[in-house]
């Protein structure tokens, strides 16, 4: 399979995305529903926050594509994760999984381990997640934010959790890495100020699922990193600090042309 590795390739899968407005179903936590719509809608796709367990396998049904996040976790909403991803595997719909603070306590660990086996298209998550999942323990995460960095260990945590649930994996950083099996795509974009906004991790999960609704996960995976990261670049440049970044953040992704993406998204190996 093909690293999507070219600006031409990203522009076409936004492009498509546009044309298409995927119906994205988000059952996120409270802190990133808003900023995860109206990224999606800037995006150019159609978000839904669905979590009642009554109602979320009718809703992936006409749904194109599902994103879990379990940012903030409570026994009745794993049981709609779990009903939801149950429902996506049999009707063959994408879903992306936000492990989110993995490792930081052992009920959030193990959700996030019985989540990851449930066949996801896509895990994205921080660099600390991802260690957490490939069994680092409790050291790579502070809460819900990472401690560690997106670096070689990173890369090599991605591979084993890939290996290990069959998922392409996107682990985010200072450098982004998208891992299937062997097959390893660094990606360089964003700016040091998205850290500080409070869900855009979490909103970065809900444009993955977005993506896989027009492309295969690998290349999905490729193309929301480098969308999202160049519209990171943008719209800290227009702020002073954090707090007005998500409304920037939307504008730029709405804004998002060709030329923007080749000055400020570069692929590694």
């Amino acid at each position: 399979m093909a690293i999507l590795n070219t600006h031409d390739a990203v522009w076409s899968a936004l492009e498509e995305l546009r044309a298409k407005r995927p119906l994205v179903h988000n059952i996120t936590n409270y802190v990133a529903m808003t900023v995860s719509a109206n990224v999606l809608l800037a995006l150019g796709a159609s978000p839904a926050m669905v979590h009642a367990a009554e109602e979320v396998e009718d809703f992936v049904a006409i749904s194109d594509a599902l994103c879990i996040n379990i940012g903030t976790l409570s026994p009745p909403w794993v049981e709609a994760m779990g009903k939801a991803a149950a429902r996506a595997n049999a009707l063959g719909k994408p879903w992306v999984f936000d492990p989110v603070g993995c490792g930081a306590t052992p009920y959030r660990t193990r959700v996030s381990d019985e989540l990851a086996v449930l066949r996801p298209a896509v895990i994205r998550g921080n660099a600390g997640e991802v260690q957490s999942m490939a069994g680092a323990g409790a050291g790579a995460t502070k809460g819900v934010d990472s401690v560690a960095g997106a670096d070689a260990a990173t890369a090599a945590a991605a591979e084993a959790v890939s290996r290990r649930t069959g998922a392409v994996v996107a682990a985010t950083g200072a450098i982004d890495h998208v891992v299937e099996g062997t097959a390893h795509q660094a990606i360089e974009s964003g700016d040091a100020l998205m850290p500080l906004s409070t869900a855009l991790g979490c909103t970065l999960s809900a444009v993955v699922a977005a993506f896989t609704a027009v492309r295969p996960p690998r290349q999905a995976a490729i193309a929301a990193l480098a969308v999202y990261g160049a519209a990171g670049a943008v719209a800290a440049r227009n702020c002073r600090g954090p707090g007005h970044l998500p409304a920037e953040l939307c504008d730029a992704l709405y804004l998002m042309d060709r030329d923007t993406l080749q000055r400020e998204v570069r692929f590694t190996a």
